[in-house]
């Protein structure tokens, strides 16, 4: 029975270096998760998803948006105007000759997308633009 447990813990643990991420992840969710690269638009598999649940981060399963909170913006990417309390950290991106915000999941550090203030979409005036390869998400919970 400790053999079980010890078992569950290495699984359970975050990766330490990026040649264990690299094991864990897809060569796809390594590029975006811990390159901060960037899927293709209207790619992703959560475009367009309505189903309730919870999004849940790729890398480690951290709980990041509630599907109430995801809007179709129509920007080739899923939307959403507010994070879960906790779940993010931010960064100033000033990649690409611009000044973003950059999401990325505050428990693991992984790259998951861009914040956007002011464009009046929502009460909130936010958009999580976020890859859809970055989360998984959990129709069993809401």
């Amino acid at each position: 029975m400790a053999d079980d447990s010890v078992r569950g813990d290495q699984a359970n643990r975050l990766p330490t270096t990026e040649e264990e991420w690299r094991v864990r992840l897809t060569p796809e969710e390594f590029k975006v998760l811990r390159q901060a690269g960037t899927e293709r638009s209207w790619t992703g598999e959560y475009v367009d998803t309505k189903t309730e649940g919870t999004y849940h981060c790729r890398a480690c399963g951290a709980e990041l948006f509630a599907s109430a909170t995801k809007f179709d913006s129509h920007c080739g990417w899923p939307s959403f105007d507010q994070a879960l309390p906790g779940a993010i950290r931010y960064l100033e991106d000033r990649s690409l000759g611009m000044v973003r915000i950059e999401v990325r999941c505050a428990t693991c550090d992984s790259h998951l997308g861009h914040r956007f203030d002011g464009e009046g979409f929502t009460p909130t005036n936010a958009r999580y633009c976020i890859n859809s390869i970055s989360m998984r998400l959990d129709p069993s919970t809401t």
